[in-house]
C-alpha cells in the first residue's frame, strides 16, 4: 500500500483536538471549504468558507466519522442538518485561545471524464508555500531561514536576524 492509498489522518487528528478542546473547557471550530459537496447553511458562507461551533452545546447528534462530519445545529433558530466531508475541513481550533490545526486545501483537478475530483496540494504536486504565497484561509507558511552547504556546516554569512513576530494562531472568523 502506497502513501496515496493509505488512510487520511485528517480525521484522527480531528478528533484528537476535538477530544483536547472538550477536555480542556474550550470551544471546538472547524473552518470548512464550502464547495456543492457540503451541506451547510449557505446564507452564512463568506468568501467561500464557513466556520462551524461543533462543541457539545451547540450540536446534536454530533458524528466525527472517517469520511464526514455530521451534526445538527440551530443557525438563527431555525435547525439544520449539517454535513461536511473530511476533505473540505481546512481546520480545527479552540474559540477561546486559537490552538488549533490546519490542513491542506484541497485543489480541483479535472480528469478525463470532467469531473474534479478534490485532491490535495500535497497530492497534485503543488509547489510548497513561501513567504509570498499565502494559501486561502489566512494561513502563511514561512519556509527555515537556515543556510546549509553541500556537506551539512552553516555557510559563512551570519543568518538574518528573524523579523519579530508574534505567535502564530488562527483567528475566528464571523
Amino acid at each position: 500500500m502506497n502513501a496515496l492509498e493509505s488512510a487520511s489522518t485528517r480525521p484522527y487528528l480531528i478528533r484528537a483536538l476535538y477530544e483536547w478542546c472538550t477536555d480542556h473547557a474550550l470551544t471546538p471550530y472547524i473552518a470548512v471549504l464550502a464547495d456543492d459537496t457540503v451541506q451547510v447553511p449557505r446564507e452564512y458562507v463568506q468568501n467561500g468558507e464557513i466556520v462551524l461551533n461543533i462543541s457539545f452545546d451547540a450540536t446534536s447528534g454530533l458524528k466525527l466519522g472517517n469520511e464526514f462530519v455530521e451534526f445538527k445545529a440551530r443557525f438563527g433558530g431555525v435547525p439544520r442538518e449539517i454535513i461536511v466531508p473530511m476533505d473540505r475541513v481546512i481546520a480545527i481550533y479552540a474559540r477561546e485561545n486559537g490552538q488549533g490545526m490546519a490542513f491542506p486545501v484541497p485543489v480541483p483537478t479535472v480528469s478525463d471524464d470532467g469531473v474534479e475530483p478534490a485532491v490535495d496540494a500535497q497530492q497534485a504536486g503543488a509547489p510548497a508555500a513561501t513567504e509570498d504565497a499565502v494559501p486561502r484561509g489566512g494561513i502563511q507558511l514561512v519556509p527555515s531561514t537556515e543556510a546549509a552547504d553541500e556537506d551539512g556546516s552553516s555557510s559563512d554569512d551570519p543568518p538574518p536576524s528573524p523579523p519579530a513576530r508574534k505567535r502564530p494562531a488562527l483567528k475566528r472568523v464571523k
